[in-house]
């Protein structure tokens, strides 16, 4: 009796202990932004894998200095760095240079069970401080799927629409500002070029949406 307990025991102690490794297998998923605006362009993309507690911005609510940095200037790596100092952050993934219009980018990110959501930033570029987000998508059981996103502002500077004050090829000029006088304060849907300063609405503006996502788990 005793021997069968025992060994009863050991089958047990390998079940869950198989159970606790197909838990923590990892998924790849391969991830591809496409830039389907006719003029604007995509600053280096961050693509994050990380718990459900973790957000990288929320409409309606101030942005962060690492979000600011990235929607003035294009810089990923104080969020980047932030995320990946997050321990309920798995993976985090940037691609090089800019996406131009028309033009497509294909990454491959990691998840699983317990870091099973997707996010997604990059500035685009001539604007002020207007990113293409991604919040938090749930990617598990997910196998293949196709979405849009908008654009948002993030309300840390004046869209004065200023070579001056615009970084990227277009304009050339000044990227992230800690100054945020004239911003709105928080995120909301980016309303696109206005006209107000150098830039044309004819060739810079868009209408929402602004890029195609496309995931597939490998």
């Amino acid at each position: 009796m005793r021997k069968t307990t025992l060994i009863l025991a050991g089958l047990l102690a390998i079940t869950l202990s198989l159970v606790a490794q197909a838990a923590h297998e990892f998924e790849t998923f391969e991830v591809t932004v496409f830039n389907i605006t006719k003029s604007q362009n995509f600053t280096p993309i961050l693509l994050a894998t990380h718990h459900g507690s973790v957000s990288l911005f929320t409409s309606g609510r101030a942005a962060s200095t690492e979000l600011e940095i990235l929607a003035e200037g294009g810089d990923t790596m104080p969020l980047r760095d932030l995320l990946d100092s997050n321990p309920d952050v798995l993976m985090t993934v940037s691609t090089d240079g800019l996406l131009l219009p028309g033009q497509s980018v294909t990454v491959e990110i990691q998840a699983d069970v317990h870091f099973n959501r997707l996010s997604i930033t990059s500035m685009l570029i001539p604007t002020n401080d207007t990113f293409v987000g991604l919040r938090s998508m749930k990617l598990l059981p997910l196998r293949s799927t196709l979405f849009t996103l908008p654009a948002y502002d993030s309300g840390t500077e004046l869209n004065d629409e200023l070579c001056a004050n615009i970084p990227g090829p277009d304009c050339g000029g000044e990227g992230y500002n800690a100054d945020t006088a004239g911003g709105e304060g928080y995120v909301y849907t980016s309303s696109g070029i206005s006209g107000v300063g150098d830039l044309e609405p004819a060739v810079f503006d868009w209408r929402n949406p602004v890029a195609r996502v496309r995931v597939r788990r490998k």
